[in-house]
C-alpha cells in the first residue's frame, strides 16, 4: 500500500507573477508549502530570469494542465543586437560579436520568415533530451550538443519597441514548445549582427493573464492560512478551450465511476473532446458518442 500524500485537498488554478531569478520547479514548491497542497503542477516552463505567467495547478486541476500547456502564448522580450551567447540569454558567454546595426525596417522584414509554421532548433543549453539526457547537461560538461529542428507555429511576431540601436523590444505570439531565445539568435543571424535575449516576460498563457497574476510576496504573506484560498481560480478555467457539456445526475454518477455517461449536447460532433460538469462541477474530460461523454479524466472533486 503506498504512502498517503501530505496535505490539503485543494484545487484551483493560482497564477503567479513569476519573478526573475527562480525556477519555476521552485515556484511550484513555493505554492505547494503555501496552500500545504497534496499535488501541485505547472503549465509550462519559465527560464530563470524570466518573468510573467507561471500557471500553477493544485490538486485535480493537475489534471487539466495539459489543455494549458498546449494552448497558445505571448511574450515581450528584449534582443540584444550585435552579441551572441552560447546560451542565447544574458547569462551565458559572448561567443561572437558584430559592429551592424540593422535598421527598424530591417529587423520587420526578417520577422516575416520566423512568423507561421517555421522549423526552430532549440537552444544548446535547454530541457530537450538527446538520447535521454538534458541538452543543458552535455552542453555544460561542453559537448557540442546537436538538436534537430521541430516545427513551430508562431502566430504573431512584431517589433514593438527600439529603445537604443543595441536593442529591440518584441512580442511573440506562439504554439507549444516555442523558445523565445531561438528566435533571438535566428533573427540576430538572419540580420547578419548577432542577437541573444535580454529580458523576456510571458505576458499571457491561453486564459491566464500576467495583470492577473500574484506576486510571491503575497503568497508568502498569506501562506498556511484561510484566505490564501481566495487567490484561486476555478479547476474549470483550464478547460476554456473545450466545449462544456451539462451532464444529468446519472450520466454523472456513470462519469464519476470512469463509464460512458449522457450529457446534454450542442455545439458539438461526434469524436469531438469537451468537458461535463453537474450543477456546476466539472465531472469529467472525455470523447462525444451519440449522447454520451466517454471518459478519459475524471475529477473527484
Amino acid at each position: 500500500m503506498g504512502r498517503r500524500r501530505k496535505g490539503r485537498d485543494v484545487h484551483g488554478w493560482l497564477v503567479v507573477d513569476k519573478p526573475a531569478g527562480l525556477t519555476s520547479n521552485a515556484v511550484v514548491n513555493k505554492v505547494r508549502w503555501a496552500f500545504d497542497a497534496k499535488k501541485a503542477g505547472h503549465a509550462g516552463t519559465l527560464d530563470p530570469d524570466a518573468t510573467g505567467v507561471l500557471a500553477v495547478a493544485l490538486g485535480e486541476a493537475t489534471k487539466t494542465v495539459p489543455y494549458v500547456t498546449d494552448a497558445m502564448k505571448a511574450y515581450r522580450f528584449t534582443v540584444r543586437l550585435g552579441q551572441a551567447t552560447n546560451t542565447d540569454d544574458a547569462e551565458g558567454e559572448v561567443i561572437a560579436e558584430s559592429d551592424t546595426r540593422p535598421t527598424d525596417d530591417e529587423i520587420r522584414a526578417a520577422l516575416d520568415p520566423l512568423t507561421g509554421d517555421i522549423m526552430q532548433v532549440p537552444p544548446k543549453f535547454s530541457a530537450v533530451k538527446i538520447d535521454g539526457e538534458r541538452a543543458y547537461k552535455r552542453a555544460r560538461e561542453g559537448e557540442d550538443v546537436e538538436i534537430a529542428a521541430r516545427p513551430l507555429f508562431v502566430e504573431a511576431l512584431s517589433l514593438v519597441e527600439r529603445p537604443d540601436d543595441d536593442h529591440a523590444v518584441l512580442e511573440m505570439t506562439c504554439g507549444k514548445g516555442g523558445y523565445v531565445r531561438a528566435i533571438a539568435r535566428d533573427l540576430g543571424e538572419a540580420l547578419g549582427c548577432h542577437g541573444h535575449v535580454e529580458t523576456l516576460r510571458r505576458i499571457w498563457s491561453g486564459p491566464f493573464l500576467a495583470e492577473e497574476g500574484v506576486d510571491m510576496e503575497r503568497i508568502e504573506e498569506l501562506a498556511k492560512t484561510p484566505e490564501i484560498d481566495t487567490l484561486l481560480q476555478p479547476l474549470a478555467e483550464g478547460l476554456t478551450s473545450l466545449p462544456e457539456l451539462k451532464c444529468t445526475a446519472e450520466g454523472a454518477t456513470r462519469l464519476r465511476h470512469g463509464n460512458p455517461g449522457m450529457v446534454i449536447a450542442s455545439d458539438v460532433d461526434y469524436g469531438d473532446e469537451a468537458w461535463a460538469s453537474y450543477d456546476g462541477v466539472p465531472v469529467a474530460v472525455g470523447v462525444y458518442k451519440a449522447g454520451e461523454l466517454h471518459p478519459s479524466r475524471v475529477f473527484n472533486l
